[in-house]
């Protein structure tokens, strides 16, 4: 089984505190010792900088570069990167036309666009709704239990 790990469940696994960190870290733990490959995306990747890098007072983690690299390197040695293709464009014009796609979503579609070019049809997230309206990807609660 291949799944995509979600931007959300990326930041929360490094939040120090944050309620949601050990399900977060124990959601990807689980799907390793499953043989489960998790990848990450990109874009995810770019997020997950985003928010660790931004100040808390901006909604951010406010961590240090060198900090946020040191967990951005260490969730690269557990995550395997599927990097963007031409196709990932093409996909997500589809999807966002077909869907009615307006504002802040666009970024979900993308990722549902890789997910779809590469052919992985589940991902580890907090937000399902913001992938169930592309019928063909799962969503799944890091909470879930790992049938392996």
């Amino acid at each position: 089984m291949a799944v995509v790990v979600d931007t959300n469940v990326l930041i929360f696994s490094v939040q120090d505190g944050h309620p949601w960190q050990e399900d977060s870290i124990n959601a990807i733990e689980r799907r390793l010792l499953a043989d489960e490959t998790i990848y990450v995306l990109p874009q995810n990747l770019a997020e997950f900088w985003n928010v660790c890098t931004r100040p808390a007072n901006k909604n951010g983690i406010g961590l240090s570069v060198e900090s946020a690299d040191r967990r951005l390197t260490h969730l690269e040695s557990l995550l395997t990167v599927l990097h963007d293709t031409p196709l990932v464009y093409s996909q997500w014009r589809k999807l966002i036309v077909q869907h009615g796609v307006k504002g802040v979503p666009v970024h979900d579609a993308r990722i549902a666009a890789a997910m779809l070019t590469h052919g992985v049809e589940q991902i580890l997230t907090y937000n399902p709704r913001d992938f169930s309206r592309y019928g063909a990807i799962t969503p799944i609660h890091p909470s879930a239990r790992v049938d392996g």
